[in-house]
């Protein structure tokens, strides 16, 4: 029986910036670093974020950019202060897609490494009573 997301793991192409990033944005914990050793395919360091363990992994060979993303649940009021954060680190902001009315504001990011991040202001019942609304 699944129980649960164990992680999600990320393939990046620099391991320090995309530290700066998740420390900054995230406000991530590092946890661990591999530094030269290798016990998986790459070198890596694991954070937490919320409750969440994030992998990421160091190797050049990074794919083009989807609509794949993770996703954080943050507060309508600091959406302003990740704006800035975003901003500041001189990522790429996606534009938000449309959205059925009281379903909540997302923004969309890349990361450095083309990975696509979205932080959200509602949760999955407000989106579900959205729809049903809308459907309606």
């Amino acid at each position: 029986m699944i129980e649960g997301i164990s992680h999600v793991t990320f393939v990046v192409k620099n391991l320090d910036k995309t530290t700066e990033l998740f420390k900054e944005i995230f406000e991530a914990k590092e946890v661990y670093y591999s530094g030269d050793k290798k016990h998986s395919l790459f070198k890596e360091r694991f954070f937490i974020i919320g409750n969440q363990w994030i992998a990421v992994m160091e190797d050049d060979n990074i794919i083009n950019r989807t609509y794949h993303h993770l996703a954080f649940k943050i507060s309508a009021s600091d959406v302003d202060s990740y704006l800035d954060k975003i901003i500041a680190l001189n990522l790429e902001l996606k534009p938000p897609r449309e959205r059925v009315s009281g379903e909540g504001y997302s923004i969309y990011f890349y990361d450095y490494d083309n990975n696509l991040y979205e932080l959200h202001t509602e949760t999955l019942e407000k989106r579900l009573r959205a729809y049903k609304k809308a459907d309606n």
